[in-house]
């Protein structure tokens, strides 16, 4: 088995799913006491989230960067970098290393376009929903017309993965709004929604939704697992 390297810690919430699902999914295809091989770099994300704030993208990406060498030297031959968001500073990490990043927007986009899918909802923070890093990769990659929620409904979606699903929270309220707004995806052409934070598929696991729900943690992690194997 190959050994694989994850940034995570933003937030630790989702990462600990990350580490579950690889794990999971080796011993599925392994049986036995097999476990994935695995090296984790958790970052502290309050000091992220402020370079979010702050909008010091290129601090961000340093600081990522860094901590994808030290997995590099630990000998992880492919990095998974836990989070949507911080896909903006993709470029910076790949920059500073040797081994490939195994990007979540192409395991959203190679998903999207096996299913056939046309427009797909997207949900996450607002810097995912707003921004072109994520969005542009869809469309010219895998030529999916990504749909978001009306600028009020992106900041209360994002209030709540600061405030809430970051810090282990998972309120009714919030799974109601968030239902609401993939309706009213649906009601604009929608065909599937993009779970584009890697919280949002905690707040949703179980429900029934309006559109069917692509988690892109889980696609995620299928890409790591598909590399983890390979002989």
């Amino acid at each position: 088995m190959r050994q694989l390297g994850i940034l995570g810690g933003m937030s630790w919430e989702s990462t600990a799913s990350y580490y579950r699902l690889l794990n999971q999914g080796v011993r599925e295809h392994l049986g036995g006491l097999h476990s994935a091989r695995l090296q984790l770099h958790s970052v502290d994300f309050a000091e992220v989230a402020e370079l979010q704030r702050r909008g010091d993208w290129p601090a961000a990406g340093a600081l990522l960067a860094e901590a994808a060498q030290g997995l590099e030297r630990a000998g992880a031959g492919a990095l998974l970098l836990a989070t949507n968001t911080m896909h903006k500073v993709a470029a910076s990490i790949e920059a500073a290393v040797q081994i490939p990043l195994l990007h979540i927007g192409d395991a959203v986009g190679q998903t999207l376009h096996q299913q056939g899918t046309q427009r797909a909802a997207l949900l996450g923070t607002r810097f995912t929903v707003q921004q072109d890093f994520y969005r542009q990769r869809l469309a010219e990659r895998f030529d999916i017309e990504v749909m978001i929620p009306a600028p009020e409904q992106v900041e209360e979606i994002d209030r709540v993965i600061f405030a809430e699903l970051c810090q282990g929270v998972f309120q009714a309220s919030a799974r109601d709004f968030y239902l609401e707004c993939l309706a009213e995806l649906r009601e604009q052409g929608a065909e599937v929604a993009i779970l584009g934070c890697t919280e949002i598929g905690l707040l949703l696991e179980g429900v029934q939704a309006p559109l069917p729900l692509l988690d892109s943690s889980e696609v995620h992690v299928a890409m790591g697992l598909e590399w983890l194997l390979a002989s």
